[in-house]
């Protein structure tokens, strides 16, 4: 039986998605493998929890595809959702093209929705285009009889005269949900509630939360979104992720249990999930969430390294914390040239990338921050 919190019912207990093979499998310095994959889907399946989000996939050849199948095999294809990129019509078709080879049904767009986003990543801010582009993406997935689930990146920050016309037209154009990621961490549970009430009210609405962890606030933001009618719930084992970290699941259910007597999850599989999610992050004991951690402000996308203020609710610096990069296999030109900014070391970016990215292949991809990838040039040199 719930405890006597004072609270009102909620409209309807929410349906819950896990995000670790994808949020958490992106976050700086985190390589999941494919044996991995299959052990955290099996338990999470185990656990109760409906959608296990795996992978991303941008074009061909995707760096997950290893994870995405076994995720596949260990839970079938039909429990399992795959995010897919967004940036224009012909990049989304080969997209596409590589889910449906991997097998996936269910699509998950990452678009991003508030003009800082749409400027960084698609080059125009214009919500007309954000709204074309979407509606593209949504009907070309939905004529090769995918699921698909629309994102709102960066949504928490869009203005409800930019976010609900976004959202309208999505349906519209014949997509099955819509997620609201609060990428950038900064909504109070009560204006949470005031958001997802206006995406709710839309007609035909299927609405999903995806709260990041940044002011610890990212299970009361998950609840206040189920009050307002939000019918699904993504969170992370362990709260793992970028950016402070995700809801996390435990906390996420039995919050459920305590506050509202939900009951239908299995919640002994919990501790052995941690483990088994900590274990193959590669982050030991224990994952601290909120701004004081240690991969608070680290990333692996030079993007975010380049222009940290579209990502961040507040600098590394306020708190006594700092930026870093870190990074295991996934190298690109971009972000070792961002590392050896203003080292002073003079080399070829491209050749030293190659032979950087085949070294740590070779080592078993040990953890790489900027003064290792820096050492690793003045090697390249000597050896070149």
């Amino acid at each position: 039986m719930p405890f006597d919190t004072g609270e009102e019912s909620l409209p309807g207990l929410p349906r819950i998605s896990d995000a670790t093979l994808r949020d958490s499998a992106h976050m700086a310095g985190v390589e999941f493998g494919p044996k991995d994959a299959a052990a955290i889907a099996q338990r999470l399946v185990k656990t109760g929890v409906e959608l296990v989000e795996v992978g991303m996939v941008s074009g061909p050849d995707s760096k997950d595809a290893d994870l995405v199948l076994a995720t596949h095999e260990a839970v079938g294809p039909e429990r399992s959702m795959t995010l897919v990129v967004v940036r224009d019509r012909r990049q989304v078709a080969q997209a596409l093209d590589e889910a449906e080879r991997l097998g996936v049904r269910h699509i998950m767009y990452s678009i991003p929705t508030s003009e800082q986003h749409a400027q960084l990543k698609l080059d125009s801010p214009s919500l007309k285009f954000l709204q074309v582009l979407a509606g593209s993406a949504i009907s070309q997935a939905k004529e090769r009889g995918f699921h698909v689930t629309f994102s709102g990146e960066d949504g928490a920050r869009t203005p409800k005269e930019r976010l609900v016309p976004y959202v309208t037209s999505g349906f519209e154009a014949g997509a099955d949900r819509f997620r609201l990621a609060e990428t950038v961490a900064c909504l109070s549970p009560w204006r949470m509630q005031s958001v997802i009430g206006d995406l709710t009210a839309i007609d035909g609405s299927e609405i999903e939360i995806h709260s990041h962890n940044m002011l610890g606030m990212a299970v009361a933001n998950s609840l206040a979104a189920v009050r307002a009618g939000a019918q699904w719930v993504s969170a992370t084992v362990g709260g793992i992720g970028e950016r402070g970290g995700n809801a996390p699941l435990a906390e996420l259910l039995t919050s459920l249990r305590v506050m509202h007597g939900d009951t239908r999850f299995d919640l002994t599989q919990l501790t052995e999930l941690s483990r088994l999610a900590l274990k193959g992050a590669g982050l030991g004991d224990a994952f601290q969430s909120g701004p004081t951690a240690p991969h608070a402000f680290a990333y692996e996308l030079p993007g975010q390294l380049s222009f940290p203020e579209a990502y961040e609710t507040l600098p590394a610096e306020l708190v006594g914390n700092r930026r870093e990069l870190r990074v295991r296999t996934r190298l690109t030109t971009a972000l070792v040239a961002w590392a050896l900014e203003g080292s002073g070391v003079r080399t070829d970016v491209d050749a030293f990338t190659a032979w950087l990215s085949e070294r740590q292949a070779d080592a078993g991809g040990p953890l790489l921050d900027r003064d290792a990838v820096r050492k690793a040039a003045v090697d390249f040199q000597a050896v070149a």
